[in-house]
């Protein structure tokens, strides 16, 4: 899980916008500035932002669509996950992996944990076998209390 622990804040910064210029390199993609700002941006927050948030972030001259635009991008590549409760973005934790991750989320302070998860396998992938349902994508979204905020309330 990657979130709520401390690490080399600015290790994982170079190393997600490393993976993602190797990644979008092998896969013949275009890692834009635009697109690269986003994503360290997502990095350096470590938190979900929302498209005006980044825009904030990317000043004035930013309009939104390059803010959606890099975000569309982002997420359709595995850079980057929507969160559908807070209708924000946060960088992926482990990108280039095919995975299908479950977010936990602090109602205290929106930071976002990305855990592993298999929406395929245990109850819910028993269910759907059981009713003849293929998953082709699940969003698991847990809110509850960080470890800083269960400390402060």
């Amino acid at each position: 899980m990657i979130g709520f622990e401390t690490h080399d804040h600015k290790h994982c910064i170079a190393t997600g916008i490393a993976s993602a210029d190797a990644h979008c390199r092998a896969a013949g993609l275009q890692l834009t500035d635009a697109r690269k700002r986003v994503l360290k941006i997502l990095l350096e927050k470590h938190r979900a932002l929302g498209a005006y948030e980044i825009l904030d972030v990317l000043g004035k001259g930013a309009k939104p669509p390059t803010a959606y635009r890099a975000l569309d991008f982002l997420v359709k590549h595995g850079f980057a996950h929507r969160i559908e409760r807070l209708n924000a973005f946060i960088a992926c934790a482990h990108p280039g992996e095919d995975h299908s991750p479950a977010f936990l989320i602090c109602r205290g302070c929106d930071a976002v944990a990305e855990a592993p998860s298999e929406p395929t396998k245990g109850r819910l992938g028993d269910a759907a076998r059981k009713a003849g349902f293929q998953i082709e994508r699940a969003v698991v979204e847990a809110l509850g209390l960080c470890p800083n905020c269960q400390e402060t309330m």
